[in-house]
Protein backbone atom coordinates (compact mmCIF):
# COMPACT_ATOMS: atom_id res chain seq x y z
CA UNK A 1 0.00 0.00 0.00
CA UNK A 2 1.39 3.55 -0.94
CA UNK A 3 1.52 5.28 1.75
CA UNK A 4 1.55 9.93 1.77
CA UNK A 5 2.40 12.45 4.62
CA UNK A 6 0.76 15.26 4.93
CA UNK A 7 3.69 17.33 3.54
CA UNK A 8 7.01 16.94 1.56
CA UNK A 9 9.89 18.36 -0.66
CA UNK A 10 10.26 18.39 -4.03
CA UNK A 11 14.13 17.78 -5.30
CA UNK A 12 14.98 18.22 -9.04
CA UNK A 13 18.06 17.00 -10.48
CA UNK A 14 18.62 20.96 -11.17
CA UNK A 15 18.40 21.20 -7.22
CA UNK A 16 21.13 18.86 -6.92
CA UNK A 17 23.38 19.77 -9.32
CA UNK A 18 22.65 23.59 -7.77
CA UNK A 19 23.93 22.17 -4.85
CA UNK A 20 26.71 19.78 -5.94
CA UNK A 21 27.86 23.26 -7.55
CA UNK A 22 28.20 25.04 -4.30
CA UNK A 23 30.52 22.15 -3.04
CA UNK A 24 32.94 21.87 -5.75
CA UNK A 25 33.41 25.78 -5.60
CA UNK A 26 35.64 28.05 -2.93
CA UNK A 27 32.82 29.10 -0.79
CA UNK A 28 30.45 27.10 1.37
CA UNK A 29 29.49 28.56 4.32
CA UNK A 30 27.43 32.18 4.32
CA UNK A 31 29.23 33.95 0.98
CA UNK A 32 27.94 35.02 -2.83
CA UNK A 33 25.19 32.51 -3.16
CA UNK A 34 23.09 33.84 -0.10
CA UNK A 35 23.82 37.39 -1.64
CA UNK A 36 22.30 35.97 -4.78
CA UNK A 37 18.98 34.35 -2.71
CA UNK A 38 18.70 37.40 -0.97
CA UNK A 39 18.15 39.67 -4.40
CA UNK A 40 16.20 36.54 -5.68
CA UNK A 41 13.30 36.76 -2.53
CA UNK A 42 13.86 41.10 -3.12
CA UNK A 43 12.65 40.38 -6.52
CA UNK A 44 10.63 38.28 -5.97
CA UNK A 45 8.54 39.85 -3.77
CA UNK A 46 9.65 43.46 -4.46
CA UNK A 47 10.93 44.49 -0.57
CA UNK A 48 14.06 46.31 -0.74
CA UNK A 49 16.26 44.19 1.58
CA UNK A 50 16.22 40.61 2.54
CA UNK A 51 18.52 38.87 5.09
CA UNK A 52 18.65 34.84 5.07
CA UNK A 53 18.47 33.10 8.09
CA UNK A 54 19.27 29.41 9.08
CA UNK A 55 15.50 29.41 10.21
CA UNK A 56 12.41 31.27 10.31
CA UNK A 57 12.90 31.02 14.24
CA UNK A 58 15.80 32.73 14.17
CA UNK A 59 14.38 35.22 11.46
CA UNK A 60 11.32 36.21 14.23
CA UNK A 61 14.03 36.06 16.84
CA UNK A 62 16.50 38.58 15.10
CA UNK A 63 13.28 40.88 14.30
CA UNK A 64 11.93 41.42 17.41
CA UNK A 65 15.60 42.19 18.64
CA UNK A 66 16.06 44.92 15.68
CA UNK A 67 12.72 46.75 16.72
CA UNK A 68 14.18 46.72 20.41
CA UNK A 69 11.95 44.28 21.60
CA UNK A 70 12.20 43.71 25.39
CA UNK A 71 11.40 43.04 28.98
CA UNK A 72 8.63 45.27 29.77
CA UNK A 73 6.96 45.04 26.49
CA UNK A 74 3.99 42.73 24.75
CA UNK A 75 3.51 41.02 21.85
CA UNK A 76 0.09 40.10 20.21
CA UNK A 77 -0.04 37.05 18.10
CA UNK A 78 -2.31 33.70 17.29
CA UNK A 79 -2.92 30.91 19.31
CA UNK A 80 -3.22 28.26 16.09
CA UNK A 81 0.52 28.73 15.11
CA UNK A 82 4.12 26.85 15.73
CA UNK A 83 5.67 27.44 18.75
CA UNK A 84 8.25 30.44 17.47
CA UNK A 85 5.29 32.92 16.65
CA UNK A 86 5.58 33.64 20.43
CA UNK A 87 8.68 31.78 21.62
CA UNK A 88 10.26 34.81 19.45
CA UNK A 89 9.14 37.58 21.96
CA UNK A 90 9.95 35.55 25.51
CA UNK A 91 14.00 34.84 23.61
CA UNK A 92 13.58 38.72 24.24
CA UNK A 93 12.07 38.94 27.27
CA UNK A 94 8.88 39.89 26.66
CA UNK A 95 5.27 38.80 27.07
CA UNK A 96 3.08 37.32 24.66
CA UNK A 97 -0.61 38.37 24.57
CA UNK A 98 -2.82 36.19 22.28
CA UNK A 99 -5.74 36.98 20.35
CA UNK A 100 -8.39 34.29 18.94
CA UNK A 101 -8.72 33.36 15.36
CA UNK A 102 -11.82 33.95 12.60
CA UNK A 103 -13.45 30.53 13.00
CA UNK A 104 -13.36 30.45 8.80
CA UNK A 105 -9.40 31.41 7.90
CA UNK A 106 -7.95 30.22 11.08
CA UNK A 107 -6.03 33.27 10.75
CA UNK A 108 -6.06 36.30 13.92
CA UNK A 109 -9.14 38.17 14.24
CA UNK A 110 -8.19 41.82 13.98
CA UNK A 111 -11.36 42.44 16.18
CA UNK A 112 -9.31 40.47 19.02
CA UNK A 113 -6.46 42.12 18.42
CA UNK A 114 -7.93 45.22 19.74
CA UNK A 115 -8.84 43.21 23.24
CA UNK A 116 -5.42 42.66 23.78
CA UNK A 117 -3.41 46.46 23.23
CA UNK A 118 -2.06 48.09 26.12
CA UNK A 119 0.49 50.61 26.78
CA UNK A 120 2.82 48.07 26.91
CA UNK A 121 2.09 46.07 23.33
CA UNK A 122 4.35 47.15 21.07
CA UNK A 123 4.23 44.51 18.15
CA UNK A 124 1.97 42.53 16.19
CA UNK A 125 2.93 39.00 14.63
CA UNK A 126 0.23 38.11 12.45
CA UNK A 127 0.63 34.43 10.83
CA UNK A 128 -0.63 33.62 7.66
CA UNK A 129 -2.12 30.53 8.54
CA UNK A 130 -2.00 27.34 5.74
CA UNK A 131 -0.55 30.13 3.25
CA UNK A 132 -3.29 32.25 3.49
CA UNK A 133 -2.55 35.75 4.10
CA UNK A 134 -3.95 37.38 7.48
CA UNK A 135 -6.44 40.52 6.40
CA UNK A 136 -3.42 42.94 6.81
CA UNK A 137 -4.65 46.14 6.11
CA UNK A 138 -6.64 46.87 8.68
CA UNK A 139 -4.39 45.33 11.34
CA UNK A 140 -1.96 47.76 9.75
CA UNK A 141 -4.12 50.63 10.35
CA UNK A 142 -4.59 49.18 13.75
CA UNK A 143 -0.75 49.54 14.52
CA UNK A 144 -0.55 52.62 12.88
CA UNK A 145 -3.31 54.02 15.55
CA UNK A 146 -1.55 52.46 18.48
CA UNK A 147 2.23 52.91 16.85
CA UNK A 148 2.93 49.45 16.88
CA UNK A 149 5.26 46.99 14.74
CA UNK A 150 3.90 44.69 12.73
CA UNK A 151 5.76 41.81 12.12
CA UNK A 152 4.04 39.23 9.42
CA UNK A 153 4.82 35.41 10.48
CA UNK A 154 4.85 34.15 6.28
CA UNK A 155 6.64 30.94 7.31
CA UNK A 156 3.84 29.30 5.31
CA UNK A 157 3.14 31.81 2.81
CA UNK A 158 5.80 32.59 0.53
CA UNK A 159 4.12 32.61 -3.15
CA UNK A 160 0.72 33.94 -1.70
CA UNK A 161 -0.62 37.09 -2.45
CA UNK A 162 -2.86 39.61 -0.38
CA UNK A 163 -4.49 42.45 -2.92
CA UNK A 164 -2.49 41.81 -5.78
CA UNK A 165 0.50 42.60 -3.38
CA UNK A 166 3.19 39.42 -2.93
CA UNK A 167 3.25 38.37 0.85
CA UNK A 168 6.71 39.55 1.51
CA UNK A 169 6.27 42.97 0.00
CA UNK A 170 6.35 44.42 3.66
CA UNK A 171 3.19 47.33 2.51
CA UNK A 172 1.49 46.25 5.48
CA UNK A 173 4.47 45.69 7.62
CA UNK A 174 7.66 46.29 9.15
CA UNK A 175 9.06 43.11 8.75
CA UNK A 176 8.02 40.08 6.80
CA UNK A 177 9.63 36.28 7.60
CA UNK A 178 9.80 33.07 6.22
CA UNK A 179 10.31 29.48 6.20
CA UNK A 180 12.32 27.22 3.78
CA UNK A 181 11.97 23.94 6.13
CA UNK A 182 11.35 20.87 3.99
CA UNK A 183 7.94 20.72 4.15
CA UNK A 184 6.98 24.36 2.95
CA UNK A 185 6.54 25.73 -0.79
CA UNK A 186 10.42 25.51 -1.49
CA UNK A 187 13.13 24.36 0.63
CA UNK A 188 16.82 24.86 1.93
CA UNK A 189 16.68 22.14 3.77
CA UNK A 190 16.62 24.34 6.95
CA UNK A 191 16.66 28.09 6.77
CA UNK A 192 14.44 31.27 6.40
CA UNK A 193 14.62 35.05 5.43
CA UNK A 194 14.00 38.26 6.80
CA UNK A 195 12.34 40.98 4.25
CA UNK A 196 12.31 44.67 5.11
CA UNK A 197 12.17 48.06 3.11
CA UNK A 198 13.54 49.91 6.41
CA UNK A 199 17.82 50.34 6.10
CA UNK A 200 17.72 50.60 9.44
CA UNK A 201 15.94 47.64 10.03
CA UNK A 202 18.28 45.62 7.70
CA UNK A 203 21.27 46.75 9.07
CA UNK A 204 20.37 45.62 12.55
CA UNK A 205 19.06 42.05 11.20
CA UNK A 206 22.60 41.78 9.50
CA UNK A 207 24.48 42.36 12.68
CA UNK A 208 22.27 40.22 14.46
CA UNK A 209 22.47 37.16 12.47
CA UNK A 210 26.62 37.32 12.84
CA UNK A 211 26.92 37.49 15.95
CA UNK A 212 26.55 41.99 16.21
CA UNK A 213 29.65 42.19 14.53
CA UNK A 214 29.89 45.60 12.15
CA UNK A 215 32.36 46.58 9.58
CA UNK A 216 31.69 49.47 8.28
CA UNK A 217 33.88 52.81 7.71
CA UNK A 218 37.82 52.67 7.71
CA UNK A 219 37.18 49.39 8.92
CA UNK A 220 35.39 47.90 5.42
CA UNK A 221 38.68 47.19 4.04
CA UNK A 222 40.84 45.56 6.96
CA UNK A 223 40.54 43.04 9.15
CA UNK A 224 38.84 44.91 11.98
CA UNK A 225 35.66 44.46 13.55
CA UNK A 226 33.59 45.72 16.08
CA UNK A 227 30.57 43.65 18.14
CA UNK A 228 28.56 46.59 19.13
CA UNK A 229 25.78 44.49 20.61
CA UNK A 230 24.86 40.39 21.69
CA UNK A 231 24.30 38.69 18.48
CA UNK A 232 23.62 35.16 17.12
CA UNK A 233 24.95 32.78 14.62
CA UNK A 234 22.14 32.51 12.74
CA UNK A 235 23.65 32.56 8.92
CA UNK A 236 22.75 30.67 6.02
CA UNK A 237 25.08 28.33 4.33
CA UNK A 238 25.90 29.06 0.61
CA UNK A 239 25.05 25.67 -0.04
CA UNK A 240 21.37 26.37 1.34
CA UNK A 241 20.87 29.19 -0.48
CA UNK A 242 22.22 27.31 -3.55
CA UNK A 243 19.20 24.80 -3.34
CA UNK A 244 16.71 27.84 -2.31
CA UNK A 245 17.66 29.22 -5.66
CA UNK A 246 16.95 26.48 -7.47
CA UNK A 247 13.49 26.06 -5.93
CA UNK A 248 12.93 29.87 -6.22
CA UNK A 249 12.90 28.77 -10.03
CA UNK A 250 10.27 26.64 -9.46
CA UNK A 251 7.80 28.60 -7.03
CA UNK A 252 5.10 29.71 -9.66
CA UNK A 253 5.30 25.80 -10.08
CA UNK A 254 4.51 24.58 -7.10
CA UNK A 255 2.30 27.15 -6.26
CA UNK A 256 0.02 25.92 -9.51
CA UNK A 257 -0.14 22.76 -8.43
CA UNK A 258 -1.02 23.30 -4.31
CA UNK A 259 -4.10 25.35 -5.79
CA UNK A 260 -4.94 22.55 -8.22
CA UNK A 261 -4.65 19.98 -5.06
CA UNK A 262 -6.70 22.60 -2.70
CA UNK A 263 -9.70 22.60 -5.86
CA UNK A 264 -9.77 18.53 -5.79
CA UNK A 265 -10.16 18.39 -2.40
CA UNK A 266 -12.58 21.29 -2.53
CA UNK A 267 -14.62 19.60 -5.39
CA UNK A 268 -14.38 15.81 -4.27
CA UNK A 269 -14.57 15.57 -0.43
CA UNK A 270 -17.60 17.28 0.87
CA UNK A 271 -16.47 18.13 4.75
CA UNK A 272 -15.67 21.45 6.27
CA UNK A 273 -12.51 22.92 5.72
CA UNK A 274 -11.24 26.65 5.62
CA UNK A 275 -11.90 29.03 3.23
CA UNK A 276 -10.19 31.15 1.13
CA UNK A 277 -11.14 35.15 1.23
CA UNK A 278 -11.44 37.19 -1.52
CA UNK A 279 -8.39 39.66 -1.25
CA UNK A 280 -6.38 36.13 -1.12
CA UNK A 281 -4.12 34.47 -3.83
CA UNK A 282 -3.12 31.99 -1.99
CA UNK A 283 -0.01 29.63 -2.33
CA UNK A 284 -1.72 26.87 0.49
CA UNK A 285 0.90 24.99 2.73
CA UNK A 286 -1.56 23.27 4.28
CA UNK A 287 -5.10 21.75 3.90
CA UNK A 288 -6.75 21.46 6.82
CA UNK A 289 -10.15 19.55 7.15
CA UNK A 290 -12.31 19.76 10.67
CA UNK A 291 -13.29 15.75 11.63
CA UNK A 292 -15.61 14.64 14.28
CA UNK A 293 -13.55 12.28 16.51
CA UNK A 294 -10.52 13.70 14.98
CA UNK A 295 -8.29 10.95 17.45
CA UNK A 296 -10.13 7.83 15.82
CA UNK A 297 -10.03 9.40 12.48
CA UNK A 298 -6.18 10.18 12.89
CA UNK A 299 -5.18 6.33 14.01
CA UNK A 300 -7.50 5.04 11.30
CA UNK A 301 -6.06 7.33 8.61
CA UNK A 302 -2.55 6.01 9.77
CA UNK A 303 -3.58 2.74 9.45
CA UNK A 304 -4.97 3.66 5.56
CA UNK A 305 -1.65 4.77 4.90
CA UNK A 306 -2.31 8.72 5.65
CA UNK A 307 0.81 10.05 7.43
CA UNK A 308 -1.33 13.21 9.03
CA UNK A 309 -0.48 15.65 11.22
CA UNK A 310 -2.45 18.22 13.41
CA UNK A 311 -1.48 22.01 12.96
CA UNK A 312 -1.73 23.28 15.69
CA UNK A 313 -1.92 22.37 19.69
CA UNK A 314 -2.77 26.01 20.66
CA UNK A 315 0.35 27.70 21.70
CA UNK A 316 -1.07 28.87 24.60
CA UNK A 317 -2.09 25.41 26.28
CA UNK A 318 1.51 24.63 26.69
CA UNK A 319 2.37 23.66 29.53
CA UNK A 320 5.50 26.63 29.73
CA UNK A 321 2.57 28.93 28.80
CA UNK A 322 0.34 27.82 31.02
CA UNK A 323 3.03 28.54 33.64
CA UNK A 324 2.72 31.97 32.90
CA UNK A 325 -0.95 32.03 33.33
CA UNK A 326 -2.58 30.99 30.29
CA UNK A 327 -5.15 27.84 30.31
CA UNK A 328 -7.60 26.57 28.23
CA UNK A 329 -11.02 28.40 27.66
CA UNK A 330 -9.05 31.58 26.99
CA UNK A 331 -9.64 31.22 23.28
CA UNK A 332 -12.72 29.46 22.71
CA UNK A 333 -12.31 29.25 18.67
CA UNK A 334 -8.94 28.67 18.32
CA UNK A 335 -9.74 25.47 20.84
CA UNK A 336 -12.76 24.70 18.74
CA UNK A 337 -10.73 25.02 15.48
CA UNK A 338 -8.07 22.68 17.52
CA UNK A 339 -10.37 19.82 18.52
CA UNK A 340 -11.48 19.00 15.19
CA UNK A 341 -8.31 20.24 12.50
CA UNK A 342 -6.41 17.69 10.95
CA UNK A 343 -4.00 18.69 7.95
CA UNK A 344 -4.08 16.22 4.64
CA UNK A 345 -1.28 14.95 2.19
CA UNK A 346 -0.54 18.65 0.31
CA UNK A 347 2.41 18.61 -2.17
CA UNK A 348 3.52 18.68 -5.44
CA UNK A 349 4.34 15.42 -6.61
CA UNK A 350 0.86 13.86 -5.40
CA UNK A 351 -0.23 13.14 -9.14
CA UNK A 352 -4.52 13.06 -9.72
CA UNK A 353 -4.32 9.84 -9.37
CA UNK A 354 -2.81 10.01 -5.67
CA UNK A 355 -4.99 12.64 -5.06
CA UNK A 356 -8.14 10.26 -5.60
CA UNK A 357 -6.59 6.99 -3.75
CA UNK A 358 -6.42 10.05 -0.71
CA UNK A 359 -9.82 10.96 -0.85
CA UNK A 360 -10.81 7.11 -1.51
CA UNK A 361 -9.45 5.99 1.85
CA UNK A 362 -10.95 9.15 3.43
CA UNK A 363 -14.12 8.65 2.29
CA UNK A 364 -13.64 5.16 3.53
CA UNK A 365 -13.08 5.79 6.49
CA UNK A 366 -15.70 8.15 7.56
CA UNK A 367 -18.25 5.85 5.40
CA UNK A 368 -19.09 8.17 2.97
CA UNK A 369 -20.25 8.52 -0.65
Amino acid sequence: MKTYSYGKQNISEADIQAVVDVLKSPYLTCGPKVKEFEQAICDYTGAKYCVAVNSATSGLHIAMLALGIGAGDEVITTPITFLSSANCARFCGADVKFADIESDTANIDVNEIKKHITSRTKAIVPVHFAGQSCDMEPIRKLAQEHNLFVVEDAAHAIGSEYKGAKVGSCKYSDMTVFSFHPVKTITTAEGGAVVTNNKDLYDKLCAYRAHGMHKDGAMANTWEYEMRELGYNYRMTDVQAALGLSQMKRLQEFKTRRRHIVDFYNKNLNLPHLIEKDYSNACFHLYPILVENRENFYHQARAAGLNLQVHYIPVHTQPYYQQLGYKWGDYPKAEEYYRHCISLPLYPSLTDEDLAEIVNRIKAILCIK
